[in-house]
C-alpha cells in the first residue's frame, strides 16, 4: 500500500521493462522511508540533538496509548463476560460531561479537586454502562443494540448541554466547555515540554486492577464462568443477571476513565462533542488484539498509540497517507480472525487439540 501510493514508484513503473531496478529501488526507498519515519515519530528521533529531545516521540506514543488502554480494558472485561460493549463513545462522553463539569465549575483544593473530577467521570461512565447491563438483565435486550442507541443519546445530549446546558461556556456561541481549572488538571510526569501526564499512571493502575479482578477475585471467577457458559454458571448458583449488571458497571467505569483522562489530561482547554476521536471504537480493536487479557490490552494499546503518533510523522516526512495506519489496524484484526476462519473452512482441529490415532491394521493382523 505504501509503495502503491508513492509518486516515485508510480513514475518508475512507467518504464519498468527498460530499467526494472529503478522500480525496485523506488519501492525500497518508499517503504524504508515510511517505516523509518514511523519509528522516529513514535519511539526515538535520531535527528534530534539530545537524548531528551529524541525520546519525545515515545512520550507522544504513551500519551496516545493511555485512553486506548483504559477503554480497551473496559471492552475486554465485557468480552470476558460474553458481552460486546461497543458503547465506548457514549460512556466516554457522559464521563467527560460529569467529570468535566466538576473540573471547571466546582472550586476545590489542589489534589482533592482532581480526585473529585476523576471519581465523577468514572461514575458517569459506569452509570451509562450500567443501563445496558440492567436492560439486558431485566428485559434480555441485546447489548449491541442498546450500546449503539445510547451512543447517539449521549452524543446529542452532550451536544445540547454544550450549546444550551450547564456545559456551555458563558458568553460564547461555540459548543465547547470552559477550560478545566488548574487544580483539577493531571500533573505532568516529565515536565512541561512533554505531553505525558498522570493519566498514564492511571492506565497502569487500571491494568493491574483489571488483572487482579479477572484472575484473583471471586467476582472475576464469576465473570469468567458466565462468559464461558451462562447456563452452567446459573446451575452452579451464580446470578447471571447480577453479573451482567456488575460487568457493565465496571466496563463503563473503565471506559469512563478514558473519557475523563481526555478532559483532565489531554484537552484541558475545553472539550466538544467530538471528544472521543474514535477511541471508543479503536478500543474494540485493542481488546481483540490483546485477546481480552489485561496485559495484552496494555501492549496492544501502546502499539496502536505508536501507530497514531508515527502516522503523522509518516505523512509529514514521506507523504504517506495517514489512512495507511487504519489499513494496518484493519489487517491486524483480519489476521487475528484468520486462524479460526481457516480452521472452519478446512475443518481443521482447534488449536491445542490432537487427532484421534487411527488403529494400525497391519500390526493387529500380524498379532492374530
Amino acid at each position: 500500500m505504501i509503495a502503491f501510493t508513492n509518486k516515485d514508484v508510480q513514475a518508475a513503473s512507467g518504464y519498468f521493462f527498460s530499467r526494472p531496478t529503478d522500480l525496485l529501488g523506488a519501492i525500497w526507498n518508499a517503504v524504508a522511508g515510511a517505516y523509518s519515519a514511523l519509528f522516529q515519530g513514535s519511539v526515538y528521533n535520531f535527528r534530534r540533538p539530545s537524548f531528551a529531545a529524541g525520546i519525545k516521540p515515545l512520550t507522544e506514543t504513551l500519551t496516545f496509548a493511555t485512553p486506548l488502554i483504559m477503554a480497551g480494558l473496559g471492552v475486554a472485561l465485557g468480552f470476558r463476560v460474553g458481552m460486546f460493549n461497543i458503547g465506548g463513545r457514549g460512556q466516554m462522553l457522559i464521563a467527560a460531561a460529569l467529570g468535566g463539569w466538576v473540573g471547571f465549575a466546582v472550586d476545590l483544593p489542589y489534589g482533592l479537586h482532581m480526585v473529585a473530577a476523576l471519581v465523577a467521570g468514572i461514575l458517569g461512565g459506569a452509570l451509562w454502562g450500567g443501563i445496558v447491563g440492567l436492560l439486558k438483565a431485566r428485559t434480555g435486550a441485546h447489548e449491541v443494540i442498546t450500546t449503539i442507541m445510547l451512543n447517539y443519546v449521549a452524543f446529542y445530549l452532550v451536544s445540547y448541554l454544550l450549546r444550551d446546558g450547564f456545559l456551555k461556556t458563558p458568553g460564547s456561541n461555540n459548543p465547547k466547555s470552559p477550560a478545566t481549572q488548574a487544580t483539577a488538571v493531571f500533573p505532568d510526569l516529565l515536565g512541561p515540554t512533554y505531553s505525558l501526564h498522570f493519566g498514564f499512571i492511571l492506565a497502569i493502575v487500571a491494568t493491574i486492577f483489571t488483572w487482579w479482578l479477572l484472575s484473583r477475585s471471586n467476582l472475576g471467577f464469576q465473570f469468567r464462568a458466565v462468559g464461558l457458559n451462562p447456563h452452567a454458571a446459573r446451575v452452579a448458583g451464580i446470578s447471571v443477571k447480577r453479573i451482567y449488571v456488575y460487568a457493565m458497571l465496571l466496563s463503563g467505569g473503565l471506559i469512563g476513565l478514558a473519557g475523563i483522562n481526555q478532559v483532565l489530561g489531554t484537552t484541558t482547554s475545553g472539550f466538544g462533542a467530538g471528544l472521543d476521536s474514535g477511541i471508543g471504537f479503536d478500543a474494540i480493536t485493542v481488546a481483540l488484539l490483546g485477546r481480552s487479557k489485561p496485559w495484552g490490552v496494555f501492549a496492544a494499546g501502546i502499539l496502536f498509540g505508536a501507530f497514531k503518533a508515527g502516522g503523522f510523522s509518516m505523512q509529514a516526512a514521506e507523504g504517506v497517507p495517514i489512512d495507511i495506519v487504519l489499513v494496518v489496524q484493519s489487517l491486524i484484526v483480519l489476521f487475528i480472525a484468520a486462524p479460526p476462519l481457516v480452521r472452519a473452512i478446512f475443518r481443521l482441529p482447534a488449536a491445542g487439540t490432537t487427532r484421534r490415532a487411527l488403529p494400525n491394521v497391519t500390526q493387529e493382523v500380524a498379532a492374530k
